[in-house]
């Protein structure tokens, strides 16, 4: 039970920053968009993570200020309490990530990590601060957080440059473990049912490596709205023990209108 909340915000970035999109002029979110998502574990609802977009100002830097959360709820609070927070910061103009924070709670795991990106110097500084360390990364190109990155994707990415089984590389610094490099297959469009609607999806499987959480290297799936929003519509993942499953519960304040097909 232990990356329940992680996962939605894992995937989610690794939708994101899979290509290197130029400036856009009009983003396609808007302060104030909130999503949220139930997630299920096996049987159990399991605990529930949220999105919301907000405005700030860092270095005279216009920035975007998006706010995640993730708790357990119900009986799965009780076998395994999880409280996250995630927050980053980056350019309303270009998406480049000026700051990063990580605070987790998992049954009694925690982290308090942050990380400020510096652009004139090429570097990312990360503060440990539980363990009272500071770690110096070297910039690459269209590096983003574990949040920006999806956001930045939404405003760059064209679904005409698509290609039904290709995949697209992207690079993150995430953690004190540096940065990480993942694939991002795409791998057409569904229809998928959820309580608002049937609604068109782009379908994508991150290849992610097996290991303590993961089934196996293709265990993940990802459907995004394919309308203007761009936004997560369903994650399933196979664990090494048991299946999860995110569905979009709510949302408010999006930009562009919520396509559902109509029978």
């Amino acid at each position: 039970m232990k990356k329940l909340c992680i996962i939605l915000f894992l995937l989610a970035s690794q939708f994101g920053a899979a290509q290197n999109g130029g400036d856009r002029s009009e983003s396609v979110f808007k302060p104030g968009e909130w999503l949220k998502f139930r997630m299920h574990y096996g049987i159990l609802n399991a605990s529930y993570a949220t999105l919301h977009v907000k405005t700030d100002v860092i270095d005279d830097v216009p920035v975007y200020h998006v706010v995640g959360k993730g708790k357990t709820t119900g009986w799965a609070s009780i076998f395994f309490k999880v409280d996250d927070t995630y927050e980053s910061y980056f350019g309303q103009e270009d998406g480049r990530p000026y700051k990063f924070i990580r605070k987790i709670s998992e049954g009694g795991y925690t982290k308090d990590i942050e990380i400020n990106f510096d652009h004139e110097k090429d570097l990312a500084i990360l503060n440990d601060k539980k363990n009272k360390k500071k770690l110096n990364f070297d910039l690459q190109d269209s590096i983003q957080d574990l949040i920006s990155a999806f956001y930045y994707l939404r405003n760059n990415y064209k679904p005409e440059d698509l290609v039904v089984g290709e995949a697209v590389n992207l690079k993150m610094l995430y953690d004190d473990d540096g940065v990480f490099d993942f694939k991002l297959k795409y791998l057409g469009t569904e229809i998928v049912k959820t309580k608002f609607g049937k609604v068109e999806c782009y379908k994508f499987r991150p290849l992610v490596q097996s290991g303590r959480v993961f089934k196996e290297q293709e265990s993940l799936s990802l459907w995004v709205s394919s309308d203007n929003n761009r936004i997560p519509i369903r994650i399933k993942a196979d664990l090494a023990v048991g299946a999860i499953k995110a569905d979009l519960d709510a949302y408010n304040g999006l930009k562009h209108q919520f396509k559902i097909i109509m029978d």
